[in-house]
C-alpha cells in the first residue's frame, strides 16, 4: 500500500450538495428554498420570531434575580481533607492555610477563595484558615479538637456575632 492509493471508506465523506447550480441539478434556480418570503433570502434570523404575536419568552413570567458578578470559590470537603492528611501531603503541624491547599494539590486554584464544607469525616487535629466555611464544616473541625479562621468579610461578620 502507498500513500497515493489511500482512500476513505465509501460512503464515509458524502459529497457536498451544490445548490444554484442551474435546472439539471435538481436544486437550481431557487436552490430548494421555495418561492419568494422571508425564509427564501439570505441574512435572515427569525428564531424567536413569531408573526406579530408577543414571543413565548417574553410572554413567560420572570423571576429570581441574577447576581452580575458572583463570587466563585475553590470547594473542598472534610472528607477529602482528611484523605489528604492521611497521605502525609498536608502538615497539620503547621498552620493550613489556602497557600498550602494549593500546593498540596487538594485545590488546583484559589479563584475567589477557598470553601470548606462538612461532606465526610475529620479525625485530625487541624488549624485551618479559609476564606468561607459552612456551619457544619466549622463544627465538625472544632469537634476534632482543631479550629477554623474564616477570612471572608460577610462570614467574618456573622461569626463575631
Amino acid at each position: 500500500m502507498k500513500l497515493n492509493e489511500l482512500r476513505d471508506n465509501p460512503g464515509a465523506t458524502p459529497s457536498k450538495k451544490r445548490v444554484a447550480r442551474g435546472p439539471g441539478s435538481g436544486k437550481g434556480k431557487t436552490a430548494g428554498r421555495g418561492i419568494k418570503g422571508q425564509k427564501s433570502r439570505s441574512g435572515v434570523a427569525i428564531n424567536a420570531y413569531e408573526g406579530g404575536q408577543m414571543p413565548l419568552y417574553m410572554r413567560l413570567p420572570k423571576r429570581g434575580f441574577n447576581v452580575p458578578n458572583p463570587k466563585k470559590h475553590a470547594v473542598i470537603n472534610l472528607g477529602i481533607l482528611q484523605k489528604f492528611i492521611d497521605a502525609k501531603k498536608i502538615d497539620i503541624k503547621k498552620d493550613v492555610t489556602e497557600d498550602v491547599l494549593v500546593e498540596s494539590g487538594l485545590v488546583r486554584r484559589k479563584l475567589d477563595g477557598v470553601r470548606l464544607l462538612a461532606k465526610g469525616e475529620l479525625s485530625a487535629k487541624i488549624k485551618l484558615t479559609v476564606t468561607g466555611a459552612s456551619k457544619a464544616a466549622v463544627a465538625a473541625v472544632e469537634k476534632a479538637g482543631g479550629s477554623v479562621t474564616v477570612t471572608g468579610t460577610a462570614q467574618a461578620e456573622a461569626a463575631a456575632e
